[in-house]
């Protein structure tokens, strides 16, 4: 047996329960106390207390068993360290691994678990792949829970990093804080699911590097990982699962992959001769391994033998000369001015041996092969370039990807890699090639031509008559307008000269907007609302905007839309979004806002596999967000503004993460000593509603404050309030409510956060929540009591009412339960409700 220092202890005594020198079980009665070890059958690991380099503090911990130089793979209790030798590891009576101090002292960690049946039969085993296992019954085939779910900073054979489908579980390998101190670091290793599965390495949110998309023997940025002499990739991408994991061809010796504080990923292979790990491969390891290092549309290639490793895509040019020639590629490269795609002539130029584009925004077809892909790509005018999705596959097809939009992060290999094909135009693609097209297809780039030139006379009669017959249908997703801007309706004139007399804001004619969003093509939409579309743009100074393109159904009309140009274009605050000018031209009405590359709350928290990239910390600070923006709205500008429709959606967030209130078009201004107001046009989005709002037309700053409980509540448990349909509760709001009164309210944390929560600041954030979303707006804090509130966590904090809606009674007819507490509807649809009227 080994102690804390690797001592080898020849008469086994003091044990505390009697083990031998191999056991590798606990049970019910046999827990591990501080000095006891597990070791697996064949005496490959082994699991017990340990203490970090140059660190008195305690943890439970695997490590490799016959390696004196202990080197640990794992770590139960990371971020909740043990100051002395008192822990113990048990499993209690419901079934769950709990450490804590003897005497049933403070819990350091726990499996959170749930059993089902009457089975007590509870045991765990360490086994010889370095797994965990709890069993929960006889059959010991069956894993309740196992610690390769929940890596810390190693990624072992048989571990698989990915996504549970079923369960939401989404497995990242994330580094040390330090040498010293074992807890959740800066830097994780994950795979992404956007457009085709991807490898990456991130820091905080920062992509370090790529490891490219699965090829089919393995990912693109890592040529090594095809025909591995030691290990064999298997990827799995089915209903249940995507998920990446390794496999020994040869055991005799062991290797490992480590996420280090540094920021690297580190393949190690024990060599048994010296006694020592040796480095076998890491990444990133030279400039063109840097995430997107040479910008967009670019190549890097760090094998040439050129000073500068950056070059432009065929077709394309520096985006930026002069720092071109000192060796800065970072803002990559541009079309060249002459070149004109879609035309007639277009083709690719193959690029060999590469790591094809980031896939996040590319699409994926993998029921079509590599011909039929390039077809796909040449028809539509905003692809770029295409690639085969699997050429393990190329016979059966292999699938395919598009891009659309920027190509980032491409670099080139000697070996390894797949060929990622560019789209160019005919100039370009003569210098490619030196071969005459053929007769064949001449004719068929005359027929494309001609059958443009065609289509181009039918869309500009199309176009002739849309303005001829103003008030005519329109199709969702036409432009319909006429790019000439020589005209503009006496009522958009009106409107720029009553704004612009009272704000500061850029006015952007509808040929600007149209290019900006090339022709507001679906690749660019970032979302869509109940007040219409939204869209990312690239200005021609290049700078990124999101256009909010009103649809002539939203209901917002000119005073409406007048009103969120006025309003938000004199808001100034960090938790607000800012307005940078607008466009308005016959029936088309457009805001430009800055661009928050994150875009909505709700896309993270109510996807799963999102939801894992906001830790506690960070949903904490949002709700503080939040929390700052509706104080300055309601207490610290010039004006008391309510908003009125504040949800998950209407809160975007930008590249740290920073909560700004966006979609002004409901909101109303208060002015003087009125607190209250009262409409027949009740507008807002249902589950967000107040219950006097909602049924009687009262709003007022307390209708905000109901909607920020039930954001509170949202952002902690990661589900919608209206997504809660159980015996006893109607929504959220009452899920939480029968949980908080039995004091279990932390068990509605969102399970994506695991155990790695501050469970004083969710119980304050809980408590808060519910004061807001009291029956009663009296009972009801301000935004000012609710600052107090979360900035104070020793402040005793009043006991909350009953909440609104939140019983259930059946109303035969209908889908849904529609009875709330105060006698109203209540809606599960979430989109801006406009045409309501109360009581």
């Amino acid at each position: 047996m080994f102690q804390e220092r690797g001592i080898l202890v020849p008469v086994l005594i003091f044990l505390g329960f009697g083990f031998s020198a191999c056991i590798d079980t606990i049970t019910l009665t046999q827990p591990v106390k501080d000095g006891d070890l597990l070791v697996s059958n064949g005496e490959t690991f082994s699991l017990g207390f340990f203490s970090p380099a140059n660190s008195s503090d305690r943890y439970v911990g695997i490590w490799y068993h016959k390696i004196l130089e202990k080197t640990i793979v794992w770590v139960a209790n990371r971020d909740n360290l043990i100051t002395n030798s008192s822990g113990i590891l048990s499993i209690d009576p419901t079934g769950n691994f709990v450490l804590q101090e003897k005497d049933q002292g403070f819990v350091f960690w726990s499996t959170n678990i749930s059993r089902e049946g009457n089975d007590h039969d509870f045991s765990a085993r360490l086994l010889d792949s370095g797994n965990f296992v709890l069993f929960q019954g006889t059959n010991k085939e069956v894993y309740s829970w196992q610690s390769l779910d929940y890596p810390s900073n190693t990624y072992l054979p048989g571990m698989k990093l990915g996504l549970d489908r079923k369960t939401g579980l989404n497995r990242v390998i994330s580094s040390w804080k330090s040498t010293g101190n074992p807890g959740m670091g800066d830097c994780s290793w994950k795979l992404e699911f956007d457009g085709s599965t991807q490898m990456f390495l991130v820091k905080g949110m920062t992509r370090i590097w790529r490891g490219g998309s699965w090829t089919g023997p393995g990912f693109s940025g890592i040529p090594l990982m095809v025909n591995d002499p030691i290990i064999h990739p298997i990827y799995i991408n089915d209903d249940d699962e995507v998920v990446l994991f390794f496999q020994m061809r040869n055991w005799s010796s062991f290797t490992r992959f480590v996420v280090t504080e540094s920021g690297t990923v580190d393949r190690l292979i024990w060599n048994n001769a010296d006694r020592k790990w040796i480095g076998f491969w890491s990444a990133p390891k030279d400039q063109c391994d840097g995430y997107n290092h040479c910008g967009p549309f670019s190549i890097c290639d760090s094998n040439i033998a050129a000073t500068f490793e950056c070059d432009c895509l065929p077709g394309y040019e520096p985006h930026s000369p002069q720092d071109w020639r000192i060796g800065d590629g970072s803002k990559g490269c541009i079309r060249k001015v002459a070149t004109q795609i879609c035309k007639a002539g277009d083709g690719f130029v193959e690029l060999a041996k590469v790591k094809v584009p980031d896939t996040s925004m590319a699409r994926v077809n993998m029921s079509l092969g590599l011909e039929a892909c390039k077809e796909l790509c040449l028809r539509n005018c905003t692809c770029m370039g295409y690639a085969s999705g699997d050429i393990s596959k190329a016979s059966e097809g292999g699938g395919c990807i598009t891009w659309y939009g920027d190509m980032n992060d491409i670099r080139k290999f000697t070996d390894g890699g797949q060929s990622f094909y560019v789209r160019v135009d005919a100039n370009e693609l003569a210098k490619y090639s030196s071969k005459r097209p053929s007769k064949s297809n001449t004719v068929r780039y005359l027929l494309f031509g001609m059958l443009m030139i065609a289509a181009g006379f039918v869309l500009c009669i199309s176009i002739y008559c849309y303005v001829k017959k103003k008030n005519g249908n329109r199709n969702k997703g036409e432009v319909g307008f006429d790019f000439s801007n020589s005209l503009k309706t006496l009522e958009g004139s009106y409107m720029e000269k009553d704004i612009g007399k009272n704000v500061d804001l850029d006015v952007f004619d509808l040929r600007t907007i149209a290019v900006a969003t090339d022709n507001f093509s679906p690749v660019n939409k970032l979302g869509e609302g109940g007040f219409g579309s939204v869209y990312k743009a690239k200005l021609l100074n290049g700078q990124e905007v999101a256009i909010k393109r009103l649809s002539q159904s939203s209901g917002q009309g000119m005073q409406e839309f007048k009103n969120e140009v006025l309003l938000i274009a004199k808001l100034q605050h960090r938790n607000l979004v800012r307005l940078l000018g607008y466009c308005f031209y016959m029936e088309e009405k457009m805001l430009v806002y800055e661009y928050l590359p994150n875009k909505g709350l709700d896309s993270f928290i109510f996807d799963p596999e999102r939801a894992t990239l906001l830790d506690w910390k960070k949903r904490f600070q949002i709700i503080q967000g939040i929390m700052r923006g509706l104080l300055y709205l309601h207490h610290d500008s010039r004006l008391r503004i309510i908003h009125r429709d504040l949800k998950a959606s209407n809160v975007s967030l930008d590249t740290d993460f920073n909560p700004k209130i966006s979609d002004f078009g409901l909101a109303k201004i208060f002015g003087g000593d009125n607190e209250e107001a009262k409409t027949r046009k009740v507008v807002g989005t249902y589950g967000y509603m107040s219950p006097e709002y909602a049924m009687e037309g009262l709003f007022s700053i307390k209708s905000d404050v109901f909607s920020f409980g039930v954001l509170v509540m949202e952002i902690i448990s990661g589900r919608k309030n209206n997504s809660y349909y159980k015996e006893k509760s109607l929504n959220l709001i009452g899920h939480v409510w029968d949980l908080w009164k039995q004091d279990k309210a932390l068990d509605v944390v969102d399970s994506s956060l695991g155990d790695s929560f501050d469970a004083r600041e969710v119980l304050l954030c809980i408590h808060v929540g519910i004061l807001c979303v009291q029956e009663s707006a009296s009972d009801r804090p301000t935004m000012t009591d609710v600052a107090f509130m979360l900035s104070n966590h020793e402040t005793m904090l009043p006991t909350p009412n009953q909440p609104a809606f939140i019983f259930r009674q059946l109303n035969y007819g209908r889908d849904v339960p529609t009875m709330s507490a105060s006698g109203g509807v209540v809606s599960v649809n979430e989109e801006t409700i406009t045409t309501v009227h109360g009581r």
